[in-house]
C-alpha cells in the first residue's frame, strides 16, 4: 500500500468516525427514551383558544354596518377572533334574537363574548348591559329580553349597566347605531380582558327584561306550552318543550297525538324525521335543538295551518 493510500484511508476511517459522532448527537433525545420529553413539554405554555366575540345582528349584510362594527372591535382588539352567530335576524325580532342565543350558547367554551344588537327601541331609555351567564359566559347586549332563555337555562350571576363613556367609541354617541358606538367597544374591552365592572354600575338580575312567554308546564292533564317562532324559511313551528317533557306525556312514535296549536285542534303523528310521513302531511318530531317541533313534510306548518306565533300550545296525556 503506497503512503498515498494509506493517508486516504485514514482520512476516510475519521470522517467515517466524525459521521457516527453526529448521528448520535442528533440521535441523543430520542436515545433519552420517553423520561426525556415531559420536562421539556412541561416548559412550554399552556395552550389557549383565542378570545372569542360571538356576533349576532338583524342588520343583514346589504350595506357596511357589520363590517364597521367588526373593525371597531378589531380596533381594540386585534387579535380577537370574530364568529358570525347571523345578521340575519328577523329584523326587530327580539324572540328570533333569544332562541338563536339559547341554541348557540352550549356549544362555545366560557369566556366567549357574545355581543348581540337586535334592538327595536335603540336610543330610547332602555338600558345596555353586560351581563356574565353562570357557564362564565359574556353577554353585551340591550336590556330588552334578548337573554331570557339562556338564564332560564344557564342561569345569570351579575349584571352592569354600560354607562363609562371610556368604554365606548366617539366623543358624540349617535342615538341609532349603538351597536359600532358601545356594544362592539364594550365587547372588545371584555374579551381583551379590561375588567368588565367599570362598564358601569350593577343591576340586580331580578330587574332583567324578560320577554313576556308562558314557561312550559307539565301537569296532571297536559303539557301547556308555547309555539314562540318559525324555522327560518321552512314554516316549521319551534316550541319551548323540551323533547324529556314531552315524553313524559306518553306517546311513543308512530302513534297519532292530538294537539291544540292557538284554536286550531289536530291529530299528528309522532315520528322521527320529516320522511316518516307522506309529502304535504303534518308530523311531530324533536329537533336538532331538542325541542318538540311541528312541520310538514316539504311544505310550510305555519303556512298551511295560518299559524302566526308566539301562539299557545297544548297536548293531553296518552290516553286522557
Amino acid at each position: 500500500m503506497t503512503s498515498l493510500q494509506s493517508s486516504q484511508n485514514l482520512s476516510f476511517r475519521r470522517a467515517s468516525v466524525l459521521t457516527v459522532v453526529l448521528l448520535l448527537l442528533a440521535a441523543a433525545p430520542l436515545l433519552a427514551g420517553p423520561l426525556a420529553w415531559p420536562e421539556a413539554a412541561a416548559s412550554e405554555p399552556a395552550q389557549k383558544y383565542p378570545p372569542t366575540i360571538v356576533f349576532m345582528t338583524d342588520f343583514g349584510v346589504v350595506d357596511d354596518s357589520v363590517a364597521i362594527c367588526r373593525g371597531v372591535m378589531y380596533g381594540i382588539m386585534p387579535d380577537v377572533r370574530i364568529v358570525d352567530l347571523t345578521h340575519q335576524v328577523t329584523p326587530f325580532s327580539i324572540v328570533d334574537g333569544a332562541r338563536f342565543l339559547f341554541g348557540s350558547t352550549p356549544y362555545f367554551p366560557a369566556g366567549t363574548v357574545f355581543v348581540v344588537v337586535v334592538d327595536p327601541t335603540v336610543g330610547s331609555t332602555r338600558k345596555a348591559i353586560v351581563a356574565r351567564s353562570k357557564r362564565g359566559q359574556y353577554f353585551v347586549l340591550p336590556d330588552n329580553g334578548l337573554l331570557t332563555l339562556v338564564e332560564q337555562r344557564d342561569g345569570i350571576d351579575a349584571v352592569h349597566e354600560i354607562t363609562n363613556p371610556e368604554w365606548m367609541v366617539g366623543s358624540k354617541l349617535s342615538s341609532t347605531f349603538h351597536g359600532r358606538d358601545i356594544f362592539s367597544p364594550v365587547g372588545a374591552h371584555v374579551v381583551r380582558g379590561d375588567d368588565w365592572t367599570k362598564v358601569g354600575p350593577e343591576m340586580a338580575v331580578k330587574d332583567l327584561v324578560r320577554l313576556d312567554w308562558k314557561v312550559a308546564t307539565l301537569e296532571e292533564h297536559g303539557l301547556s306550552a308555547m309555539v314562540i317562532a318559525t324555522d327560518g324559511p321552512f314554516g316549521n313551528l319551534v316550541t319551548n318543550v323540551d323533547a324529556e317533557d314531552f315524553l313524559k306525556l306518553g306517546y311513543q312514535r308512530g302513534q297519532e297525538v292530538p294537539v291544540k296549536v292557538g284554536d286550531r285542534e289536530m291529530k299528528v303523528k309522532f315520528v322521527k324525521t320529516f320522511s316518516d310521513v307522506p309529502l304535504n302531511q303534518p308530523l311531530l318530531y324533536i329537533d336538532s335543538r331538542g325541542h318538540l317541533g311541528l312541520a310538514v313534510n316539504q311544505n310550510s306548518f305555519a303556512g298551511t295551518y295560518g299559524i302566526k306565533p308566539p301562539v299557545g300550545l297544548f297536548i293531553p296525556r296518552a290516553g286522557k
